[in-house]
């Protein structure tokens, strides 16, 4: 059998502001079935200017006269709600994960117990924040939205020359886009990273539905991880490319499947098979009376199942054989 997925539930910011809809979303995806379910953590004066511009998705899912810092800003977790969130994880059963944007929040999860990060595709090129993160030498997961191999080969080498080896990074192909147009996927690209720089891979997944990011574990990928919400009809930046309940069900549900099916890639005879082998494959018949003495040949011998005799593989080194004994019509050969 295969190794396990990792799936991460995003939450992100579709609890919007709210401990209440958090600790629901965190109900959601313990029903569901994934490994950990992440928020994100951050402060809105640490992340962007009061002038910072919306990407065009967040402006058509929010209020347009709102800048980006002002929306943040609605959207932040401060410390007591992360505690909150952490001990309804517990609760729950489900591990709690989130990514920090900015160095202090970083040091805040530290302190709550964190001990793997998350780097999202916007801090790729953000040296300081990478460095500080690679001194810890703990397990980092690397977003490559936006990015090519080149900033990914420079982000791998500052959080290794900081202490963090290559083994402890697993790197996600995504496309920045919310949602993320099919032709601008490019699953292979995930390949690519892993052929280019030896990692573990995986995938953050921006399309509508699941069937990408069940086809990214049927890829390889070691990781996947899914926006999702209570409801995509919500106000907020990012319900409308999120899975709702039943749907992130369905997509575990899938993946594990994958996983069990993609197997250990030995070609071997499987016991349900062995049940079916007899009657699926054929033996060589006689296609009329047969009498001992007689001379077999293509005239009075077949194929037919079941495959409990004589193997058709063996037709050459039959022809011309004579039968030992009479055979009657759809009898099994015997030599």
């Amino acid at each position: 059998m295969t190794n396990r997925t990792l799936i991460i539930a995003e939450a992100g910011v579709n609890h919007n502001g709210d401990l209440l809809l958090a600790k629901q979303l965190i109900d959601v995806a313990a029903e569901a079935g994934v490994d950990l379910v992440k928020f994100q953590t951050f402060n809105a004066n640490r992340l962007v200017t009061r002038t910072a511009q919306k990407a065009d998705y967040q402006t058509q899912t929010t209020d347009s006269k709102e800048s980006q810092y002002e929306m943040l800003r609605r959207l932040e977790l401060n410390e007591e709600m992360h505690r909150e969130l952490i001990d309804h994880c517990a609760l729950r059963n489900i591990g709690f994960f989130s990514t920090g944007f900015d160095i202090e929040s970083i040091d805040l999860l530290l302190s709550l117990g964190q001990d793997h990060f998350k780097i999202p595709s916007g801090e790729i090129t953000n040296l300081p924040y990478l460095r500080h993160i690679g001194q810890f030498g703990k397990t980092a997961i690397l977003s490559t939205g936006m990015a090519t191999l080149g900033d990914i080969e420079a982000a791998l080498g500052v959080l290794e020359q900081a202490g963090t080896s290559r083994a402890q990074i697993t790197v996600l192909h995504c496309t920045t886009e919310y949602p993320t147009p099919m032709n601008e996927v490019n699953l292979r690209a995930m390949q690519s990273i892993h052929a280019a720089f030896g990692v573990a891979v995986g995938y953050s997944d921006h399309t509508p539905g699941i069937e990408v990011a069940v086809a990214a574990v049927a890829m390889g990928a070691t990781v996947i991880e899914k926006h999702f919400t209570l409801d995509r009809n919500l106000p907020g930046p990012d319900h409308k490319a999120s899975l709702e309940p039943e749907e992130l069900k369905a997509m575990v549900a899938a993946i594990r499947n994958i996983e069990l099916a993609l197997g250990d890639g030995i070609k071997r005879l499987t016991p349900s098979e062995a049940r079916n082998k007899p009657v699926a494959r054929k033996s060589l018949v006689a296609r009329q009376a047969i009498k001992a003495g007689e001379a077999f040949s293509a005239q009075n011998i077949t194929t037919k199942r079941p495959g409990t005799g004589v193997s058709p593989m063996r037709w050459d080194e039959v022809m011309g054989h004579t039968a030992s004994r009479d055979f009657v019509a759809d009898e099994l050969i015997v030599l």
